[in-house]
């Protein structure tokens, strides 16, 4: 596949799903939902280890829900993580390309199964290799606040980052998905990374937001897009694991701030104690508040929306019915 096709695969998939396509929910919820337990540095990722097939299942859950994007299991996973739990590069970087062939094969399974079928209403979903930010590494809630301390700079950030990104552009993902970024030094470091490894294929940036109106940081979102907006290697900014209820307003911030797409995968609504590694209960949104936000944010300005963090298959489902039920003429 040429560069040009492969920078056009986001756009081409937008328009196929009639102007705003839909990407996946909660995986670790769901994986939950099946009896993995996750209390662990690691999260989700040690079932790529523990149960694979568990997370190919969730997979295709997702697919059957109406998701055109499936989000990998690499969130939390990382070479540094790995060796902390004592196993080698090696075996680490393997378990990265897995998150990625996990996806495909249950997104190709999937499809050779539909598209045989002269009516139905799916895409062929595209797969993007999930990149959580520095602070899901640390496993201390830091990317929701920012906070990396004095010692981290730019150059540690890309340090970071830079072989993880190699193993999963190499894993033949459709798209890769930074998730979580709180803040512009991180940004800074992601589109500096991905102009000198030179990837070739489409990127978004999502941020967290704990208050509606800035990155965890406290810095300015026009801060961060202005950084953004300077690179021709990321095709849609956005936000992610924010409470559902700022989700209209920061669609309408960014719609201001940027000409690229606009992404939106909110959690429940339910607050994460990074610390104590539990969910505090909190004023959280229902399926069917999700089927009803869903078309305002589309009409906001966002053309992918999906969950993240405890929102299921019936979350995506509502949310995938929503939008093609309001998709126009």
């Amino acid at each position: 596949m040429g560069i040009l096709k492969k920078m056009g695969v986001l756009e081409d998939l937008i328009e196929k799903a009639g102007g705003c396509a839909v990407v996946d929910g909660g995986l670790s919820t769901q994986l939950e939902k099946h009896g993995a337990q996750f209390n662990d540095a690691l999260w989700s990722a040690v079932c790529l280890i523990q149960d694979p097939d568990l997370i190919k299942r969730v997979h295709l859950e997702y697919l059957e829900a109406g998701a055109d994007i499936l989000i990998t299991s690499s969130y939390q996973a990382s070479l540094p993580g790995f060796q902390s739990k004592g196993l080698s590069i090696e075996e680490g970087e393997l378990l990265l390309k897995k998150s990625v062939e996990l996806a495909v094969q249950a997104r190709d399974k999937f499809w050779d199964a539909k598209k045989i079928i002269s009516e139905h209403s799916y895409n062929r979903a595209l797969v993007a290799a999930s990149i959580g930010s520095y602070g899901a590494y640390l496993a201390d809630g830091s990317e929701y606040s920012g906070c990396y301390g004095p010692i981290v700079d730019l150059d540690k950030l890309k340090d970071f980052h830079r072989r993880r990104l190699q193993v999963l552009v190499e894993a033949g993902p459709d798209l890769l998905a930074f998730e979580t970024i709180p803040n512009k030094l991180e940004a800074q470091a992601l589109v500096e990374l991905l102009e000198e490894e030179n990837i070739q294929i489409p990127s978004w940036i999502c941020f967290s937001s704990v208050d509606g109106e800035n990155a965890p940081s406290g810095e300015s979102f026009k801060e961060c897009l202005d950084i953004i907006n300077s690179s021709n290697k990321i095709s849609a900014v956005g936000i992610n694991c924010a409470p559902p209820h700022f989700v209209q307003g920061l669609v309408q911030k960014f719609k201001e701030l940027t000409g690229k797409v606009i992404v939106v995968y909110p959690n429940s609504g339910e607050v994460w104690d990074g610390r104590a590694k539990r969910w505090l209960p909190s004023k959280c949104f229902d399926d069917e508040k999700f089927k009803l936000f869903a078309t305002r944010w589309r009409d906001a300005g966002a053309k992918l929306i999906g969950g993240c963090c405890r929102t299921t298959p019936s979350t995506i489902r509502v949310i995938s019915k929503a939008l093609k039920e309001n998709s126009g003429p």
